[in-house]
């Protein structure tokens, strides 16, 4: 069954997910601790729609393939399609914004980028994208006064805010319509910022976002 965006009033979008557009290295502090430079253009891939799951429940990991990691993202729900879009029409496209764990096969990725090679099979595993309700974009502050959080059995991991993304809201998603049509259903993950780590098995997750928005989840044992 495909995955059908949900607003937090428990309301169903119009349209199933269509696929999921991400951007890496989108916090220049994400980038220096995983050694990585820092891009002065988006780097773009893309999660199919059976990466989604829903973010409230129990996330089952592939641990018998090696590390995975939790990046907590600011994910956007598109509402209107999108190609070649300037600023201001990829801002009033937005439907919702909600919250996503772009989980990441951490050892198989390593793997593969020493050898020059795509890393799409440690990102887009079925259920590498846990999503959350979207909030509707009236609810929405200005997007430089975002926040979103992780904490992990009660500790802080990871805290994201607008203001500190290279490539703001949305610059990023007129830049992803210029290179692949945006369609209504489709979501954007805007990237991770510092913090991140290894899942562990029966761990409580808690994420919070601007506005009072929770979702609580935890790892299978």
């Amino acid at each position: 069954m495909r995955f059908v965006p949900r607003f937090t009033d428990g309301q169903a979008f119009p349209e199933a997910l269509g696929k999921i557009v991400c951007v890496g290295r989108n916090y220049a502090d994400h980038a220096r601790e995983l050694d990585n430079p820092v891009p002065s253009e988006p780097l773009l891939f893309i999660k199919p729609a059976t990466t989604a799951v829903p973010l409230e429940r129990p996330i089952d990991a592939p641990f018998s393939r090696g590390e995975v990691h939790y990046e907590t993202e600011l994910a956007l729900l598109i509402g209107k399609e999108l190609s070649d879009a300037t600023s201001d029409e990829a801002e009033r496209a937005i439907a919702g914004i909600g919250l996503a764990l772009d989980l990441t096969l951490r050892d198989v990725q390593s793997r593969l980028k020493e050898k020059g090679h795509p890393w799409e099979i440690a990102k887009s595993f079925d259920g590498a994208c846990p999503l959350s309700a979207f909030l509707p974009l009236a609810q929405v502050p200005n997007w430089s006064a975002i926040s979103f959080t992780l904490e992990v059995d009660g500790e802080p991991r990871q805290k994201g805010e607008g203001a500190d993304m290279l490539f703001p809201v949305s610059t990023l998603v007129a830049e992803m319509s210029r290179h692949f049509t945006l369609q209504p259903g489709d979501v954007v993950l805007t990237g991770t910022p510092a913090g991140v780590g290894p899942l562990e098995r029966g761990s409580r997750l808690r994420f919070t976002l601007t506005g009072g928005f929770e979702v609580n989840t935890r790892v299978v044992d």
